[in-house]
């Protein structure tokens, strides 16, 4: 296994960006203000860990689709985690972005935008997982919010005989709206103020400018796909609402 060549100057480097990221929150008396660094402290282990193990399964089909639904259970849980623990909201999280990801990888490797490999299936499946996690959390926590705070025009709709999914409908699309707000954003300042990982990662690795601007736009369609399916999916499960929720 390759040792990276400057590993002090990085765990140096990473640690005073967290020790940063602390004190400025501190500084400012923010909630929770130890948990972006101990977010940094575990993606680094988990980093080394995935590092280590993908070196010896990337060539092989069957580990990865072993890794792919490990990291989807992962994903399903801690977007279940972010609008409370319950076997039916992790049902709901874990179809609604299974149904996400399904459909893209399914759209991009059938029409041949990427060509079916076990190193493709790997690269785009961990990033569109992790992307529908974060809308997914994001339309179920907007959602439960908006609700809270619309409650009055809720109840009246209930009061007039509406169903609980009518009463929500409107709230519900608009938290899909704002949940893909950051990645439409990302998306469309792509190439201006934005250069993604994937395709700065696709160059460092030996791909031209030009196969690595493709394999871009074919991730950055493929997150949204997964996520305006996910969130539609998240946002109609929870519009079942009669009680305000806590």
């Amino acid at each position: 296994m390759d040792i990276p060549a400057n590993l002090t100057g990085t765990l140096v480097g990473v640690a005073v960006l967290a020790a940063s990221t602390t004190l400025v929150l501190t500084l400012f008396r923010v909630p929770k203000m130890w948990e972006p660094a101990a977010a940094i402290a575990r993606g680094a282990l988990q980093l080394a860990v995935i590092s280590v193990i993908l070196t010896g399964i990337v060539t092989h089909p069957a580990w990865i689709v072993l890794a792919l639904v490990v990291m989807f259970i992962v994903a399903s849980s801690v977007a279940t985690g972010r609008v409370g623990w319950s076997w039916h909201d992790f049902a709901m999280m874990s179809s609604s972005i299974a149904a996400g990801v399904i459909l893209a990888l399914i759209v991009v490797f059938a029409t041949g935008a990427l060509e079916l490999t076990s190193r493709y299936a790997l690269a785009i499946g961990a990033i569109v997982i992790g992307n529908a996690m974060s809308i997914a959390t994001l339309t179920g926590r907007m959602f439960t919010q908006s609700v809270r705070d619309h409650w009055d025009e809720v109840e009246g709709w209930l009061a007039l005989g509406a169903r609980p999914r009518r009463s929500t409908i409107d709230l519900a699309r608009r938290a899909v709206r704002d949940a893909m707000i950051p990645s439409i954003d990302q998306t469309k300042t792509t190439g201006l103020v934005v250069l993604p990982g994937a395709f700065v990662g696709a160059i460092f690795g030996g791909i031209s400018p030009l196969e690595a601007g493709r394999f871009q736009i074919v991730v950055l369609a493929t997150i949204m796909a997964a996520g305006s399916l996910t969130s539609v999916l998240v946002a109609t499960w929870m519009g079942n609402v009669r009680t305000r929720p806590v």
